[in-house]
């Protein structure tokens, strides 16, 4: 007799999931009456334990201990990923798996899956025709042993992750800090975020079903795949780009009666005028900006607005905007810089010209950029001119190093001399009285920083923040989104700088 009652009662199931568990056995492909089938995948360590005691009352029965993830830190869900039993679809483009392995689905379990899963054992055996082993084929000859896979460090500090995820509680939005002089990503926060073992064991499918159907969308890692408007923080970039083109320099001083007075609903905020280019930076002007952008794409070097579009769009895509920045994580996107067949599509070829995108010059407009690549800007004017690509794996042991290409600087098409204007308005804007960001200020680091306020036509702005720290030698470069939270220096900016002094 089978006591089908005490066996459901043990593993926590119904009395008809058993009859349909063997039911589904009979119907498997490939199914034998001498083949072991699975019936139960993942029971928790307590069921095994209760069961371990009864199972001679089951004959037929044995359990096959595996490892499963287990997270000292309910922290970094979306860095981490996670692992789910392979698929038939899966089967066929990597005949290495067989059903019933698993594989990395998303985050460093997918980038990292062959280092990650080492190299499988085979033993051969012998067997009678009720598949009894009768001994190892050929003495073992065929057999080979399993290698362990390797062990990853990761650049992230987890004190800092954990801090981060603690400030955007009850938040919708994303936090990235990178170490400017290595590319190494510190802290990597999307919120809101999830406990990884959520998507660990048997309950894996049904948790992720849940976190699907929340309106917030917890899964969705908005550290590389949330594009965003960069609002002002923008405008350290077209500033640049204006001195690197000679067409502004550090001197150059434009009055500001409230907004740009050439069109376009282009409006400022209360600030003394005329002002300098460092001190546009530390109060955010609107309308000096405006004015360096039309400057950069009318230049009279070019022969068109087409000329100055494509100049300006090659200058700013050598930031990194508009391309991957190759972070060893999936799922990056690329965001957007308008080009010139955007706009002749949109208003028809000649229809357009410098003060129809004069958005741009302030972040706005057409631009769409991730905070991954916001954090990458930081990283790029702490360096003066150059960065790494931002990745999340610092050592991989057993092996001769990371890939090479996070070792490769690359460099803007800025003069490096120019950087440091930038700099010093990002300085004043922190640590000046007038600045934008005067809240992010800390008492014993000198931190430099740009406030944004990302318009958003689906509801309030975002709150946009970018800095570096120190000024000198900086050892930390940071982005923070809040979405829907207003202006930049309210809530982005004294994240930032909770953030880097901790």
């Amino acid at each position: 007799t089978f006591d089908t009652t005490e066996f459901a009662s043990i593993l926590g199931i119904s009395k008809d999931q058993i009859k349909d568990g063997f039911v589904q056995i009979r119907k498997t492909k490939g199914y034998s009456p001498y083949k072991p089938s699975v019936f139960l995948k993942q029971i928790p360590a307590k069921t095994y334990a209760v069961l371990e005691e009864k199972l001679y009352k089951f004959p037929g029965f044995e359990v096959h201990p595996r490892t499963i993830r287990t997270y000292p830190h309910k922290i970094a869900g979306h860095l981490l990923g996670y692992i789910g039993e392979v698929d038939e679809d899966i089967i066929s483009k990597n005949p290495y798996y067989q059903l019933g392995d698993y594989i990395g689905i998303n985050g460093l379990e997918k980038s990292y899956e062959k280092e990650l899963r080492g190299k499988k054992g085979i033993s051969i055996y012998m067997v009678d025709v009720h598949n009894r082993i009768k001994g190892s084929y050929e003495k073992g000859l065929y057999d080979t042993a399993a290698v362990v896979g390797n062990n990853i460090v990761c650049t992230i500090d987890a004190k800092i992750q954990e801090y981060g995820e603690r400030l955007m509680a009850n938040k919708v939005g994303s936090i990235v800090a990178i170490e400017p002089q290595t590319g190494e990503v510190l802290a990597m926060v999307s919120s809101p975020s999830y406990d990884p073992e959520l998507l660990v064991g048997r309950e894996r499918t049904t948790n992720y079903r849940m976190l699907q159907k929340d309106s917030l969308k917890p899964i969705f890692n908005r550290a590389l795949m949330a594009l965003y408007p960069p609002g002002s923080t923008f405008k350290v970039v077209n500033g640049l780009v204006g001195l690197q083109e000679g067409v502004v320099f550090p001197g150059t001083r434009y009055g500001c009666a409230g907004g740009y007075p050439y069109g376009r609903g282009v409006g400022c905020h209360n600030h003394p005028s005329p002002l300098s280019f460092t001190q546009a930076i530390q109060m955010s002007c609107n309308t000096y900006f405006c004015y360096v952008f039309r400057s950069i794409i009318d230049r009279s070097l070019y022969h068109s607005v087409e000329e100055g579009l494509s100049e300006w769009k090659r200058q700013v895509e050598s930031f990194g905007f508009g391309n991957k920045l190759g972070i060893d994580l999936p799922n990056e996107l690329r965001g957007s810089v308008p080009s010139v067949k955007y706009y002749d599509r949109y208003y028809r070829k000649g229809g357009w010209n410098s003060l129809t995108i004069v958005s741009l010059s302030i972040g706005q407009g057409e631009l769409g950029t991730t905070p991954l690549q916001m954090a990458n800007l930081a990283s790029i004017i702490a360096n003066r001119g150059y960065y790494y690509s931002p990745h999340v794996v610092k050592e991989i042991k057993g092996s001769n190093g990371i890939d090479p290409i996070y070792t490769q600087k690359h460099i803007t098409t800025i003069e490096p001399d120019w950087f440091n204007y930038v700099v010093d308005g990002m300085e004043m804007a922190v640590n000046v009285a007038g600045g934008t960001g005067t809240i992010a200020a800390l008492p014993k680091i000198k931190v430099c920083g740009k406030t944004g306020t990302a318009q958003n036509p689906h509801g309030a702005d975002h709150s946009v923040f970018i800095a570096f720290a120190p000024k000198d030698n900086p050892q930390i470069a940071i982005a923070v989104y809040v979405e829907n939270a207003g202006f930049g220096g309210t809530w982005a900016a004294p994240i930032a700088s909770l953030m880097i002094e901790k």
